[in-house]
């Protein structure tokens, strides 16, 4: 800068921006009349101790990759934005704002939101430290950066620039080679975490649609399952639609979160897995069933529980030795479905007060799970066909129920049940057996 009474006027490097009507419009008369031979001055003396010759400067162009990058210009004095502006766009820039009024700084960075931002320090109003730190307050803002213009030479002032988040620092005058060179290489830099983070978030999106994948493919061969279980004494398999829907909405009741409704639900649904080991002729039997024959009935609740359970060590390892596929397949030994369907389908004939099967489980001894699936799946029972019984009418259903309230039923729980009537007359139609 040269100095001239109380004001500071820019350095210019070449005949593009010495102009005797800047000048005139920026001083008094008498004082444009020294300045402009001070400047012929300083700028002779510039031009012969430069180490960079005017083809050099203009040789300097930016990255096609950069060269669109929006660049925000913040000073108070209209000259220095001019020059600014004027080595960008000989370097090669195309989009450039800029404001002399520091209070538009902020409003400005969040409509053009820049990809860099040149800020003066000694500004007006409010000073370009303190715009500094709201941009890197803003996690909206908080990466931008933020290249300061000074021509202060004290150290403490650019100690604390960089201390509140300054990118870099320029020196006034600027030298056009220089600002060109610096902002380059933090646009370029820029570019580069752009395109990491964007990368970042392309990787997550895949894993995210491959893991919701992976759980829909969980979930259908759960689904599987179940209804292959289910097929043995129920022609449409909707029954364990339905338990999975009717132990979702007491879950929600009892204020369980939709984590867990989720993984509830498909869980309720493989409740009676075991009856696959279960012999047809037990099975499907019309009428009721004998002692022994119902003690062969009570095995089912062990037999889901092995289903379920995760695949020991030395069978894993035999599966291994098998194929590929198969290795990786059993790479996972459960999962928090199936940890809740082995709880299920091992506790859901346990009464409440202890008179259950098959371990006598009694009160809250007996997992919630169990407990809610218990009252899920004897609604359903009752409320369906069997090969041994009609479906019954909805009342009876729920007188039937409330006689086992406290014995065989958790009385908070089947509160919970009751207190859904609409929604469980609502699945009823929904998932309703078909011929």
């Amino acid at each position: 800068m040269v100095e001239n009474g109380n004001k500071s006027v820019p350095c210019f490097f070449n005949d593009l921006w010495f102009s005797e009507r800047r000048i005139l419009a920026y001083f008094q008369p008498v004082e444009a009349a020294r300045v402009i031979v001070m400047l012929t001055t300083t700028n002779r003396a510039i031009r012969t101790e430069s180490t960079f010759t005017d083809s050099q400067e203009t040789r300097f162009t930016c990255d096609r990759d950069i060269c669109h990058s929006k660049i925000l210009i913040v000073d108070d004095e209209p000259l220095n934005i001019e020059v600014v502006s004027r080595y960008l766009k000989e370097g090669g820039f195309t989009s450039i704002v800029s404001t002399d009024h520091a209070g538009q700084a902020l409003p400005m960075v969040g409509v053009h939101k820049p990809d860099l931002i040149l800020l003066d320090i000694q500004m007006p109003v409010i000073t370009g430290l303190e715009i500094l730190a709201a941009i890197r307050s803003d996690p909206r803002t908080a990466h931008t950066p933020v290249v300061i213009l000074t021509g202060s030479s004290d150290p403490e002032t650019k100690l604390i620039a960089l201390r509140t988040g300054a990118t870099d620092l320029l020196a006034k005058p600027v030298h056009g080679i220089e600002l060109l060179a610096r902002l380059s290489n933090v646009l370029k830099l820029k570019t580069y975490q752009d395109r990491l983070c964007r990368y970042s978030e392309e990787l997550e999106e895949a894993v995210r649609r491959r893991t919701a994948e992976l759980e829909a493919s969980r979930l259908d061969v759960i689904h599987c399952l179940a209804r292959a279980a289910e097929f043995r004494d129920d022609d449409t398999g909707q029954h364990i639609v339905r338990v999975g829907k009717y132990a979702r909405l007491i879950g929600e009741e009892l204020g369980i979160t939709k984590d867990q409704l989720d993984i509830l639900e498909p869980a309720a649904q493989l409740h009676d897995v075991g009856k696959i080991g279960i012999s047809d002729s037990v099975l499907l039997k019309p009428g009721k069933l004998t002692a022994e024959e119902f003690e062969i009935m009570q095995k089912h609740c062990g037999f889901g529980k092995k289903i379920t359970e995760p695949i020991k060590e030395h069978e894993v390892s035999i599966i291994r030795s098998h194929t590929e596929i198969g290795a990786r397949i059993m790479e996972t030994s459960s999962s928090p479905i199936l940890e809740m369907a082995r709880r299920i389908a091992l506790t859901h004939h346990e009464w409440w007060n202890g008179n259950g099967y098959p371990l006598g489980l009694a009160g809250e001894d007996i997992p919630v799970e169990g407990r809610i699936t218990a009252v899920a799946d004897v609604f359903d029972a009752l409320s369906s066909k069997r090969p041994y019984k009609p479906a019954f009418p909805l009342r009876k259903c729920l007188t039937i129920m409330e006689e086992a309230r406290g014995t065989q039923f958790d009385p908070h729980i089947l509160d919970a049940f009751l207190a859904r009537r609409e929604d469980v007359i609502r699945i009823q139609i929904e998932a309703a057996d078909t011929e």
